[in-house]
């Protein structure tokens, strides 16, 4: 009898870790480009048809105060990647940080990265350790390939930040396929292959898509669905709707094809944009400003997890959120106890039990210039850049801005002023000197440079 029962002791031993292993969530995440906060039926946006994305919200967490943790598309990728801030990694923008005209910057902006150093261990890093399979399919913009971050497949991924929409590509880490082919559609395509490939073993997709990023281009089946129709910004409406609806339609693919599988209920699915979107092409009213500006338009995003039975359908209007929060969740979900620094807060108990997100700050530090993109529209603090060196603030209601070419601070209540029109700086002295000590605190704890050589070809 004890020789049975020591028998079926091992049995369950052997059995126990094999059942752990068939139980771990496949982690799907969708980055969307350049997609602003109102581009969405399921944000209350009124102009674009987004039916698949809506119905997936629908069953989903939504959080309406979620952030990119940059403005624009290389920094906010390499910190949700990383669990880091863009000071931690070096990249602010893409390209150089002396952007528009040299007379115009007062002083010398800090130097950029243009690559993330692959000593940074990344989401596919610790996955791929936990035994995932870890794909990168689309967009990359940080390295020459993402097999140098922990990835071990491939598709699309090098250092260009936007591409032809339609084949041939011109672009040697995307195979053309048929001429005409539109490359929304290859990336599902492509996606959806792996998910086939690798239905019996835990995976992680990052499929990371070039749309809605300019030059804007889409199916002329689908722009005739916006012929006369008059929508937001200077662009080209039906074409800029039209992107989002194939969009739509793809992630509609991608998700019956889980279903297809029975992949879906043990599927982690999370859903944002890579920054806030253009304002010239889709201003998110009430919001200020878009993409390259630390207004709000430039880095609030539409942001959902969606997995069935695990996390309660809700629309979260108070959590703070932000990019950072993607890596430590997962951490935390695997139960994986390695030190590792992050920046972000783990969601996880939120996402599972609602438990508060408590007293949350979000810091963004950017010490380099964005040119314009229209001079009359852009909304910024000044018409000749979306953004001048400085560092910004989230803490409860509140929000700062400090710009350090002339040393001035912004203050504004976002709970009365969500379109950051009022700036309270004068008005509430106390609150304003509290945000400035918050602000300092985290400039020390993150070791952020602050820029302050005066630029000598400056003529202003």
């Amino acid at each position: 009898m004890k020789i049975l029962y020591a028998i079926w002791i091992c049995i369950i031993c052997y059995i126990a870790p094999v059942q752990a292993q068939s139980t771990k969530p496949n982690i799907i995440v969708i980055l969307v480009d350049d997609m602003g906060y109102k581009d969405l039926g399921f944000m209350d946006g009124r102009f674009y048809r987004t039916p698949h994305l809506d119905s997936l919200a629908q069953e989903s967490r939504i959080y309406q105060q979620a952030y990119a943790a940059a403005s624009n598309c290389a920094p906010s990728r390499a910190s949700l990647l990383t669990g880091l801030l863009p000071n931690r990694h070096g990249i602010y923008t893409v390209g150089s940080s002396e952007r528009g005209k040299t007379v115009d910057r007062k002083i010398i902006p800090i130097k950029n990265n243009n690559t993330l150093d692959a000593s940074f261990p990344t989401i596919a890093t610790l996955l791929g350790k936990k035994g995932y399979s870890t794909a990168a399919v689309g967009k990359w913009h940080l390295s020459d390939s993402p097999k140098q971050h922990g990835f071990s497949y491939s598709f699309g991924g090098d250092h260009s930040g936007h591409n032809k929409h339609f084949s041939p590509y011109k672009n040697t880490a995307i195979p053309d396929g048929d001429e005409g082919e539109y490359l929304t559609d290859r990336i599902t395509k492509e996606g959806i292959n792996y998910i086939r490939q690798q239905k019996e073993n835990p995976f992680f997709l990052y499929l990371s898509y070039y749309a809605v990023h300019t030059p804007l281009e889409a199916p002329d089946s689908l722009k005739n669905h916006y012929k006369g129709m008059v929508g937001t910004g200077e662009k080209d409406y039906p074409t800029y709707a039209a992107m989002i609806e194939s969009l739509d339609n793809n992630i509609g693919k991608l998700v019956s094809e889980l279903q297809h599988l029975g992949l879906s209920e043990n599927t982690l699915l999370w859903f944002c944009s890579d920054n806030g979107g253009i304002n010239t092409i889709s201003p998110q009213t009430p919001l200020r400003s878009g993409k390259g500006s630390y207004f709000e338009g430039g880095i609030r995003i539409p942001f959902f997890v969606h997995w069935p039975n695990h996390i309660q359908p809700r629309r979260d209007t108070t959590t703070l959120v932000s990019h950072l929060d993607l890596f430590p969740t997962l951490k935390q979900l695997l139960n994986d106890k390695s030190q590792m620094r992050m920046d972000g807060t783990s969601l996880l108990n939120n996402l599972l039990d609602d438990e508060d997100v408590h007293e949350r700050l979000l810091f963004w530090h950017f010490p380099i210039y964005l040119e314009a993109y229209n001079e009359s529209k852009d909304d910024g603090r000044d018409p000749t850049f979306r953004t001048r060196p400085g560092s910004a603030i989230r803490y409860k209601n509140w929000k700062l801005h400090h710009y350090y070419e002339d040393d001035a601070y912004l203050l504004y209540d976002l709970s009365q002023d969500i379109g950051e029109r009022q700036n309270k700086a004068s008005e509430y002295p106390t609150i304003l000197e509290k945000m400035k000590t918050l602000l300092n605190e985290k400039i020390l704890e993150t070791k952020a440079y602050i820029p302050n050589k005066l630029n000598p070809n400056y003529t202003h």
